[in-house]
Formats: structure tokens, sequence, C-alpha cells
């Protein structure tokens, strides 16, 4: 009886192990339904229209580089293509909550790399998503290098919110839009910016 009870158990544990192991976070999808993957480019466009248009990089400093990210002045515009690479870079389908390095599909006169980074800015006490990022190496040197993409309403936005180190401390928040001086940057926010994707 003992013997069967013990069985019984063992069973009920492995299917729910088995059962948790395959419940993997929900794809990203585009703007034709279609599953996002990693390598392949895509414009991240606004979702509300007559504020701007897809994202790109532009110098916003009194310095030519690195350049910062920014969304498109006009609405017709769809920015850069970028493409996704998931923490485990042998995953090709790009999920919700699961940490990515974002980089555009472009050569700029800079030499950092146009991979997402996060920056803090001293005199407008305030982080900025940048370029000059790392792609691969998780860890606590690369922790502001890596993003997300979690669901909001009926679409899509940013976060930080890195867990590719157990042991850093770090801030968690959504990436919004920041405007000064006519240039409408990448930021953390309180105010997330509301995404969609669409093939390049």
């Amino acid at each position: 009886m003992k013997t069967t009870i013990l069985l019984f158990v063992l069973i009920a544990l492995s299917t729910i192990s088995l059962s948790a192991a395959d419940a993997s976070p929900n794809p990203v999808l585009d703007v034709t339904g279609k599953i996002l993957r990693s390598g392949i480019d895509y414009h991240v466009l606004p979702v509300f229209k007559g504020k701007g248009g897809g994202l790109t990089l532009a110098s916003t400093g009194k310095e030519p580089c690195p350049l910062d990210v920014v969304q498109e002045k006009y609405e017709f515009k769809d920015g850069l293509p970028l493409t996704f690479t998931p923490v485990n870079p042998k995953k090709g389908v790009i999920r919700v909550s699961t940490d990515l390095n974002i980089k555009f599909s472009a050569a700029t006169k800079c030499p950092q790399s146009t991979t997402w980074k996060l920056d803090y800015n001293k005199s407008l006490e305030q982080y900025f998503i940048t370029s000059g990022g790392v792609e691969g190496s998780p860890g606590p040197k690369t922790i502001n290098n890596w993003f997300k993409i979690e669901k909001y309403e009926n679409e899509y936005k940013f976060l930080f919110c890195p867990t590719v180190c157990g042991k850093c401390k770090v801030i968690c928040r959504d990436v919004g839009i920041f405007t000064k001086n006519g240039m409408r940057r990448l930021a953390l926010s309180d105010v997330p910016f509301k995404v969609m994707f669409k093939k390049a």
C-alpha cells in the first residue's frame, strides 16, 4: 500500500515538473500575427499615431557619438530596422518577459556598436537608451545591455529589468519617451511607450 502511494506521488510530481518546464512565456507577435524570430529585421512602430514614427539613432548632445535611440519625428518614417537576440541565442523565438539584446541593423559613423544599452545622464538626472552595448555575455559587466518585451494591453512595451545576473541589484522600469528640444528619446519612464512590430 505504501509502495503504491509513493509511486503515485512520484508520478504526480514528475508530471507537474514536466508541465512547468514546458510552460514557456508567450511569443511576441508582429502586426500580421506572426511570431517574432531572432536574426530577422523588424521596425518598431508606435501604436498611437500623430506623435512620431519608428525608432532610429541620432546624436542628441554636443558630441556626435555615441548615438542615442530616438523616435523619428515624422509618422510616415519607419526608422531603422532592428534585430532581437534572446539570452539563449539558440532559441529562435522571441518571447515576452525574456532578456534580449536589441540591435539596429545599420552602419553608422560612430565606432560604438548599435546594440542598445542603458546609460545615466547626470545633468538631466535621467536614464536613457543609447548605443554601444555588448551582445551576449550575460553577467554583471553587461547588465545594462538587456531589455525585455512585455505585453501591454493589446500591444507591447519595452522593459528594463534584467535577470541575467542573480546577484546584481537592478532597477526595473518601463521604457518610455523623454522629449527635449524636439527630440523624442527612449528613456526609463513611468509611462510606457506602446509599440508594435513590423517585419522590415
